[in-house]
Order: C-alpha cells, then structure tokens, then sequence
C-alpha cells in the first residue's frame, strides 16, 4: 500500500501515557461530513484563496466544499490522488500515479473540463508499490513531487513507461511479475526505471524540463516545505530506514536509501547495494529529527506549517501519522549551519483516531485531518481541530545549548512535579528492515526550573553526535494541576 503499508511487519506504537481529557478540553475535535455515496478516504485536501476546502478521495473524485458545507463534485476519474495544490488561478493541480495534472474549469461552470498534464517524464514498472507524492510548491515557485521505490512484494510488468536500468542483481525477465520474479535479487526496495525513490522539480506550470533535485528515499509520504522555505521530507521505517527519518532536502543531496543513486547524472559506480555502507554513510546527509519507531511514529505523513492563529506554535510543523492516534510536531533550529531538532507527540488522543494522512490548515486556522486506510491500518473521514482560545501547557521549544538542552514551556510547571527522566541512542544504517534502539545510555543532569516555571535547563555531559536525545517529563503538571501534554521530545543532535 502508501507508504505505511510497509510498516505491516511491525509493531503498531504504544500509545503514549493517557492525555485524552487534556487534549479534549484543549482542542475541539468535530467530524467534516463527506460527500455521500463515496468511498471517503482522503488522498489530498488544500484550502483554495476563498476558503473553500479542496479534497481529493481514494477512487478519484476532486470534490470541493464551499463556507455553507455544500459539497459540489469538481473532477473525477484520477488515478490514485495523493496531492493537491491551488494554483493561485482557478485551478487544481494534482499528482496521480501516472502524471501531476492541472485542473481546469474553462467554462465557469465549477467543473473541470479540462485535464492537462504538467509532467509524466518518470518511469512505471507497473509495481504495486510505485506511488507519487506531492506536489509541493517552493519559495521558487517551483513544483516538488517525492517518487516512490518498487516492492520486492511484487516483480514488474513485462510493458514499462521509460528507460530500463540494468543496473542490478536481477535482470528484466527475472522481475517479471509472476514465476519469473526473483525478490531476493532484486533487493527490498528498487528502482529500475526513472526517477523512483527521488524527489523531483517540475517549473512552475510545467513550462520547463523537470530535473532530478535529490536522491536516497524510499517511501516519502510526506513532503512539504516550512516557513523559512526548507524542503521536508519524511520517509518510512525499513530496508536502510532504522527508524522514520526526517530530511531537510537540498539539492544534489543523497538521503539514504541507495537505489535511486543509479539515476544520478553520470553514476558509474554499478550496482549502489554493492557499495560499502561506511561509503555510504559518508555520502548521505544525515535526518534531521527521526520518528522515533514504536514510540512516536511508525508511519509519518503530510507536514503543514502552524498559522499565527495557533500562538507560540506559529512556524512550527506539524505531520500526520497513520497508525497511532496522534499529530507530531517538529520544533527545529539551525546549528553550525544545518537544520536540525526535536520531534513531539502532539493532538495524542484516541478522539483523533489514527488515519492520519493529509492535513491542511483553514483560513481561520483550524486544522483539517484528512485520513486513509486501504484496508489496513487507518480510518476514513476528515477531522476538524479548531483553533484554540488558549494553548494548554505543552512543550514549546526545545534547543541545544552548549551544555546541554533548554525545554520552554507554553505554561509554568510545578518543579515538584517534574522528574526529568534522560537518554539517548540512535539507530544503525544498514540494509536490514529497521533496526532497534542500539548504543542506548542513561543520562542525568543537575537540572534547574526557572523562577517563573518555564524554562527547563538540562545540563548534560556526553551529547552525542548522530544520536537522538530523549526527554521524557512524565507526570509534569502545572501549579494547579493540569497535565504537561506530550511530556516528550526526541532531539536528534546531527551537529553540537
């Protein structure tokens, strides 16, 4: 399936200690009806300039919703939507599985009569697994789309759309689909035809010639840009993913997985499986933040950026998670030149409903969760999350200083309360399906509580590079008594 059809072998995450009647009394949650008579599913949703919501559904139906809640049906007959984006001019424009296509109503009738393709230059082996996410439009005005690897759960078809790459341990017959598959050769994840499992840059309006923009994903679900204009990219646990990653994407950036290092202009190396991983290690730019496996999130979505209606978190991103029933914040900050930070659980409530795959922010703020399942793990629906009055007491930052971390609070915590409990481990890059926890030490710290309660100072001896960082405040609570929500961060420290 998606992306988090991969996590099927692992465990769902343990959901984390209670928060349920913090988060409602916080949060206001409310079900969006859907459009009756559909499979409601959602593979994208986009807020359009006059506040309409935009969604496209599993089967292929573009349906949008206006201010009065009426449903009025757009387009249909997409193949598999997983993005969508207004494009500032009356139309749509949508990633399917075969091509990103703009959608346009030329007669003014509020349907689209008009299905003109952007950009189909990348290959179809016609393997299950080969999905296209995105797109997502850059402070350039550029179009970015995430390319997903073949399954090993599935050979190929013997007709495929672009070039062919013998670059690998099996050749074209023996990944046919059917009794001449061979998975064992074929590697876990591959890419035998362009650009699987690299991200793409289409010029605004398909004008130009697209070009491969980075390499080293595997399933990327999760693809966006933040306030300051930083591609994010998430990907999912498995062969080469310890854990789920999360990339800051530059150009000509190799991020992990190596099968799509075969499309990098020039490549002469031979097959990249071949490569050792301590070469490997040195060529990939290192996550970000990682989704912390079992714990935080074992399938990671759609980051949208907190508008300033929503306070302290303003800038802040947020992404969906589909097996748990919980959001996850990124809070991060720049050292010595590279982006890196802490992940938080956040909206971590069974009232949510796990699901989660695309979200999108309204006009007046709130969030909307469009969900997904595909007859797995998952729901269906939308779920509205109303801006809050008042945020309740949460983790607001988290920052590496040079002797250890700063935690600012939304609320003044009790220090009574607080027992800051402190390690850190990280994950091995390698080619086997994720890996555990590994290196783990406990770390203590004489710690400190502001006098106004909060900001929590964690001088801490032994911050290791290339490790995440884990702060767990159990059982935190305000003077008068409300719970500490999303008691944890996980840092990943790539630079001190």
């Amino acid at each position: 399936m998606i992306a988090f059809a991969l996590a099927m072998l692992a465990a769902v995450p343990t959901p984390a200690p209670s928060q349920t009647d913090g988060w409602t009394a916080a949060f206001a949650l409310s079900k969006v009806e859907t459009p009756p008579g559909i499979d409601d599913q959602v593979g994208a949703l986009a807020f359009l300039d006059d506040g309409r919501l935009a969604v496209a559904f599993h089967r292929g139906e573009v349906f949008l919703r206006g201010r009065d809640g009426v449903w009025k049906q757009f387009a249909e007959g997409l193949h598999e939507p997983l993005g969508l984006l207004p494009d500032g001019q009356g139309a749509l424009v949508v990633m399917q599985r075969p091509e990103l296509t703009r959608l346009e109503d030329t007669d003014g009738d509020g349907r689209a009569d008009r299905y003109r393709t952007l950009w189909d230059g990348f290959g179809m082996s016609g393997n299950y697994h080969e999905f296209a996410f995105g797109p997502a439009r850059g402070p350039d005005g550029a179009l970015y789309v995430a390319l997903n690897l073949a399954s090993s759960g599935d050979g190929v078809f013997k007709e495929v759309r672009g070039a062919w790459s013998e670059i690998g341990k099996a050749n074209r017959a023996q990944m046919t689909s059917g009794k001449g598959f061979v998975a064992r050769l074929a590697g876990r994840m591959y890419s035998r035809v362009p650009y699987r499992g690299c991200v793409m840059r289409i010029p605004d309006g398909g004008r130009g010639t697209a070009e491969l923009y980075a390499t080293g994903f595997r399933s990327p679900d999760g693809i966006g840009f933040d306030g300051q204009g930083r591609l994010l990219v998430n990907d999912n646990q498995g062969d080469w993913r310890g854990s789920s990653p999360l990339q800051v994407v530059t150009k000509g950036s190799f991020n992990g997985h190596p099968a799509s290092l075969v499309w990098t202009p020039g490549w002469a190396q031979g097959d990249p499986l071949d490569l050792p991983v301590a070469q490997l290690e040195t060529m990939r730019t290192p996550p970000a933040a990682v989704f912390v496996h079992g714990d935080l999130s074992n399938s990671p979505t759609q980051p949208a950026v907190f508008p300033a209606a929503w306070g302290a978190l303003a800038g802040q991103v947020v992404f969906g998670e589909m097996n748990a029933s919980r959001l996850v914040r990124f809070v991060g900050e720049d050292i010595g030149g590279i982006h890196q930070g802490a992940l938080i659980p956040f909206m971590d409530t069974k009232a949510l409903r796990n699901g989660n795959h695309r979200l999108a922010f309204a006009p007046d703020g709130a969030l909307h969760v469009g969900k997904t399942h595909l007859s797995w793990a998952g729901n269906n629906g939308i779920v509205r999350v109303a801006t809050p009055r008042a945020l309740p007491p949460l983790i607001e930052t988290v920052r590496l200083k040079s002797a250890g971390f700063e935690v600012r609070f939304t609320s003044a915590l009790d220090r009574a309360s607080l027992a800051p409990a402190l390690r850190s481990f990280r994950y091995k890059y390698h080619v086997a399906y994720g890996s555990p926890k590994v290196d783990e030490q406990v770390l203590t710290s004489a710690w400190s509580l502001s006098a106004d309660g909060k900001v929590l100072t964690l001088p801490l001896a032994g911050i290791r590079e290339g490790f995440v960082h884990e702060i767990k405040l159990l059982g935190a609570k305000t003077p008068d008594g409300r719970d500490l929500l999303g008691p944890v961060a996980y840092y990943q420290v790539v630079k001190r």
